[in-house]
């Protein structure tokens, strides 16, 4: 099966909802059985290269309200996503346009490192509070996925796969997306946001039932005392 992911790395319900879906993979034992794409969407594409405000002031800012309200928003996600072992640092996370981070991806995705980039560049933002949006960290980031960091460079500071880009965010408009994060399964079933997880695993079920997959076999317990032939673990 193939699952199609929009998200966008400051967006912290899409790290939540990513979660749940591998969690659903796992638990119904479709992980080995699907192909995982990222798309690109930016939240907020006027968001300035230089960020001076923490997430709370610019919270406060859009919302209007004082940064002690703004602390208090934070409050449900925080918990939610220690639903998922995830420790969200709002205290840290450094606000940041995410145009290079989605362009660097797509060069991973050439490499097949897309999904792990993905991942490492979430973990920078909410738990590591790294600025996702400069280019030493994103080759740092790069290089702990076995990526080439000076390519990363080079990559990050051109406009290189920029077209990429606009193509999913094409696709975006097309289908009706207008929040992340935004899944879409076979090209056939959509979920949007970050659903409970029983919500993935109906969708996941589904899917498998079309296809004919049936669930990986999960081995409980680790691996015990076997015999093997004409040896035995005595």
């Amino acid at each position: 099966m193939e699952i199609a992911i929009w998200s966008d790395y400051v967006c912290p319900f899409c790290y939540i909802g990513k979660r749940r879906m591998e969690r659903a993979l796992q638990e119904t034992g479709f992980a080995g059985q699907a192909t995982i794409q990222l798309k690109s969407y930016q939240l907020d594409a006027g968001t300035p290269e230089v960020v001076t405000e923490s997430v709370y002031e610019s919270l406060a800012r859009k919302y209007n309200t004082s940064i002690d309200q703004a602390k208090a928003m934070t409050n449900n996600v925080v918990e939610q996503a220690k639903s998922e072992g995830l420790e969200y640092n709002f205290e840290h996370a450094k606000p940041a346009n995410t145009a290079r981070a989605h362009r660097l991806v797509k060069w991973a995705d050439t490499q097949q490192k897309g999904n792990d980039l993905g991942e490492a560049l979430l973990q920078a933002y909410f738990i590591d509070g790294k600025n996702i949006n400069d280019i030493e960290v994103l080759a740092e980031l790069a290089a702990a996925v076995d990526l080439d960091g000076e390519q990363a460079k080079e990559v990050a500071s051109s406009n290189q796969f920029f077209p990429e880009i606009q193509i999913d965010q094409t696709e975006a408009a097309q289908i009706g997306i207008r929040g992340v994060p935004f899944f879409v399964l076979n090209n056939k079933y959509a979920i949007s946001g970050a659903q409970p997880i029983e919500v993935f695993k109906e969708a996941l079920e589904k899917v498998a039932q079309e296809e004919g997959l049936k669930p990986s076999l999960q081995t409980i317990g680790g691996t015990g005392a076997t015999c093997e032939g004409d040896s035995c673990d005595w």
